[in-house]
């Protein structure tokens, strides 16, 4: 009974994003109290992450090195480029738009191997690029935000560093390592890891829209608006990516959701710390878009057939 109602939370939380959402914009006070635990938030949400991987995840990566460099070149460079175009075009504010590109500059996000296995994709591929990715997002999503957003706005490369290695890595690897130690006794604990991470991502959403409630009313519409075209984008391009290296459906299915969404989780905790609390809007809005979009996509692929994996040459 306790699993049913963990899994029922952790399928719903696009839902808990927005009433939570709403609540913080009317009543703000709880969540800008908490503002000062944000990082430490977010370790416990990647530690959630850690303890439901297992081994043969990592082994996965070392049998199909070429397909998962493939996916992990494109997430790092479709979506950052896309994110830079879209806040120029928009000629958003010097904190919206670095805000944009570290969004942009993100890992793929962990939901996006659920989404994967709804969609009957390549749920193995989805967790090698997101585990691939998660591992280097320490050295690229601060790099890459810095080289495409330094223009809009000064950013502290080497904090950034320090505190996605503070936030992702070293409660990732925690997290894997009391999942090693105890195995089948964590076992029974395992639907709770998911719903930990799953309730501070809401809780980091829910800060970023407490403190901008009276900024939000002005520019919301515009951000909602390149949230979705570069989300869409990124979709769109994943999957083009796909067909240009002659993949199968269940992969090209897979690219389309793992390139598509971002760990905007990560971002709204970064900006919040280093860019400003403006700068943490766009991932924020765009946590709820990806989440929405996908899972609508996964909803349309569930009816539709897709062939077993191929062992192509290629891939």
């Amino acid at each position: 009974m306790f699993s049913k109602i963990l899994s029922f939370y952790t399928k719903y939380f696009a839902v808990w994003v927005v009433l939570f959402g709403v609540a913080a914009y009317f009543f703000p006070e709880p969540f800008v109290a908490l503002k000062g635990y944000n990082k430490h938030f977010f370790a416990l949400t990647m530690f959630g992450i850690g303890a439901v991987l297992q081994l043969e995840d990592f082994k996965r990566i070392a049998r199909r090195p070429i397909i998962v460099l493939i996916g992990t070149c494109a997430q790092f460079t479709i979506m950052p480029l896309g994110a830079f175009v879209i806040a120029k075009v928009f000629d958003f504010p010097p904190e919206i738009a670095a805000g944009l590109i570290l969004t942009g500059s993100a890992p793929g996000a962990m939901s996006s191997n659920v989404m994967s296995y709804i969609a009957k994709a390549d749920v193995a591929y989805s967790v090698s690029l997101t585990t691939v990715s998660t591992l280097l997002c320490p050295l690229l999503t601060p790099g890459i935000t810095f080289l495409l957003a330094r223009s809009e706005l000064p950013v502290p490369f080497l904090a950034m560093f320090l505190d996605v290695i503070y936030m992702v890595i070293v409660p990732l690897f925690v997290g894997f390592g009391v999942r090693h130690l105890f195995k089948e006794k964590l076992n029974k604990l395992l639907p709770v890891f998911p719903a930990i991470s799953v309730t501070f991502i809401i809780f980091i959403c829910s800060l970023v829209i407490a403190l901008n409630r009276d900024y939000l009313p002005k520019v919301t519409g515009l951000i909602l608006a390149a949230a979705v075209i570069l989300n869409i984008y990124g979709m769109l391009a994943g999957f083009g990516v796909g067909v240009i290296f002659d993949m199968n459906k269940r992969r090209k299915r897979t690219l389309t959701i793992e390139i598509g969404m971002q760990n905007a989780g990560l971002g709204s905790a970064l900006a919040l710390e280093h860019l400003g609390e403006r700068a943490a809007m766009p991932a924020a809005v765009f946590v709820f878009v990806c989440i929405i979009t996908a899972s609508v996509l996964a909803a349309i692929w569930q009816k539709t057939d897709a062939e077993p994996a191929l062992n192509k040459p290629s891939e």
